[in-house]
Formats: structure tokens, sequence, C-alpha cells
């Protein structure tokens, strides 16, 4: 049997819905930039790093550990 750890999962969560808010944030003030286009490549690279951080945390907190 495997005991869910909630921790991960909602840091997980977290980390996926702040990624969406910095990505959607980001795209607002990329109007005011010298090079968009340049600049929402990189907050692209780092929505996705940090989404894919967090997704995986969640997958190993409902995965859990083994209980004894």
């Amino acid at each position: 049997m495997r005991k869910t750890n909630w921790r991960l999962v909602i840091v997980g969560l977290g980390l996926i819905v702040a990624a969406f808010g910095f990505f959607a944030g980001m795209g607002v003030m990329a109007t005011r930039s010298n090079d968009p286009v340049a600049m929402m490549q990189t907050v692209g690279t780092v929505s996705g790093v940090v989404g894919a951080i967090g997704a995986v945390m969640a997958v190993f907190g409902f995965i859990g550990r083994r209980t004894a």
C-alpha cells in the first residue's frame, strides 16, 4: 500500500499555477518590450521548466511512499 504525499502534490500544483501566471503576466508586459519575441521565448522556456518540475512533483506526490 502507498501513502500519498500531499505536500508534494500541493507544491507541484502551486508551481504549475505559478508558471501559468508568470507566462500570462509577462505576455501582457511583452507589448512594452524592445524585443517581444525574444522575451516571450525566454519566458516560455522558464515557464515550461517550472511547469514540468511542478508536474513531476505532483506525480511523485500522488505515487507516494510505501508504508510498512
